[in-house]
């Protein structure tokens, strides 16, 4: 596989944009970069430009905490995460590109009566699914994680736990830059600092997107910027059910190796790994206010630490390096919007809150299909716009052990 590079830009063109093409994908993140690729390589289509505002993979795939697993209780959500999740097994070797991929463990920490019914509840709803699952005791949860603290004594004793094995993390700027070199590679123009600023519409069909460097002209339109989908889509009227908030996160300073698995806890509501290079990543909760700040209130940061150095005793000794705010788009039943609009050729692809990262390849699939026969992948069906109508939602807030 090819070394990765810490200036990854020679690895691609950054062409002036073309007057017209095929499709059009707004923003160049993990599910634009990923979306381009499998519409090249699954569907033939190559005359795709990615329009990104800033540069490659800039926005969230930058601000995340790389968690990825497939252990979601509802259906339609562990079948779409658990299609990502086998993509994610084998994603190096097809894009020739080490990402880093590391399958340590996504243990779960139960430590109330509610978390472990909770608890049990998803582990048989994911064995039902074919998706590895299992409940630990607090013996077990020490034998595979042997620095949390089980003592009887913590604010929030730890009383078990659900662990998916399969589950891990990557390195997130590397997934970006792979996808991005394959897509680039079979002819896919990546245009950085080209800012949509309107949409060129006929009736009720857009026939191409406003730019910084001009109008340029498209048969399909594919919205996939996270954070900002509701600017976009305001833009052609489009009204989304869709709020943004600051998601919380921190590093350490490099430290040797001290935490083999990722760890979440929905009850004190932090989650952390440790990076490839040492560092922790640790994620916290999001501010409640709506937001396109990349920064967030200072008490979510504060609890975040109080909690984890009480789970983690050998954490006090560490140092917080930085802090940031990701930008979440939340849909009121804590699931992606994926499909077709109410106008001809302008697809969707938003939502995904706190689980955007893990649906990278995934979500790019289902995409990619959808854009190119104009209608909707069966494992992204449930996730239609109308459902807001229809009543029939797919509520995860609270059913998946935090929603990260």
């Amino acid at each position: 596989m090819a070394e990765p590079h810490p200036h990854p830009d020679h690895l691609w063109r950054n062409p002036e944009p073309r007057r017209s093409y095929e499709v059009v994908i707004v923003g160049a993140g993990g599910h634009g970069l990923a979306t381009a690729y499998y519409l090249a390589k699954n569907h033939g289509i190559t005359d795709v430009a990615v329009l990104e505002r800033g540069w490659l993979a800039g926005g969230n795939m930058a601000r995340n905490t790389t968690v990825i697993r497939s252990n979601y209780l509802w259906d339609e959500s562990a079948a779409i995460y658990e299609h990502s999740l086998k993509l994610w097994e084998h994603l190096a070797e097809e894009l020739e590109y080490d990402i880093l991929f590391s399958q340590r463990g996504v243990l779960s920490l139960v430590h109330s009566q509610g978390d472990r019914r909770e608890g049990m509840r998803r582990v048989n709803a994911n064995r039902l699914s074919g998706i590895d699952a299992e409940w630990l005791t607090p013996a077990e949860v020490k034998a595979f994680c042997p620095i949390v603290n089980i003592s009887p004594d913590v604010r929030y004793p730890v009383i078990g736990g659900t662990l998916q094995r399969r589950g891990g993390i990557a390195k997130h700027d590397y997934v970006a830059w792979a996808f991005a070199r394959k897509a680039d590679e079979m002819g896919v123009d990546l245009i950085q600092n080209c800012e949509v600023s309107g949409f060129d519409l006929d009736g009720g069909r857009v026939r191409g997107v406003h730019t910084n460097r001009g109008l340029i002209a498209a048969n399909k339109v594919a919205l996939c910027a996270a954070g900002h989908s509701t600017v976009l889509a305001d833009m052609v009227g489009l009204d989304l059910p869709i709020q943004s908030h600051p998601l919380q996160a921190l590093v350490s300073e490099l430290l040797e190796p001290v935490l083999n698995c990722v760890v979440m806890s929905n009850a004190v509501h932090v989650y952390v790994s440790q990076a490839h290079k040492g560092e922790l990543v640790m994620g916290a909760g999001m501010d409640p206010y709506n937001s396109y700040a990349q920064r967030g209130s200072p008490h979510v940061i504060e609890d975040q630490l109080a909690a984890a150095c009480e789970l983690f005793p050998i954490f006090s000794r560490a140092h917080v390096l930085r802090t940031w705010a990701g930008i979440v788009d939340v849909a009121p039943d804590a699931s992606p919007i994926l499909g077709l609009t109410p106008i001809e050729n302008l697809f969707i692809n938003c939502g995904w809150g706190t689980g955007g990262f893990k649906a990278t390849p995934g979500a790019g699939w289902v995409y990619a299909h959808t854009i190119a026969h104009g209608e909707p992948h069966p494992l992204s069906e449930p996730y239609a716009l109308e459902r807001f109508t229809t009543g029939a939602l797919i509520d995860e807030h609270g059913a998946a052990g935090v929603t990260h």
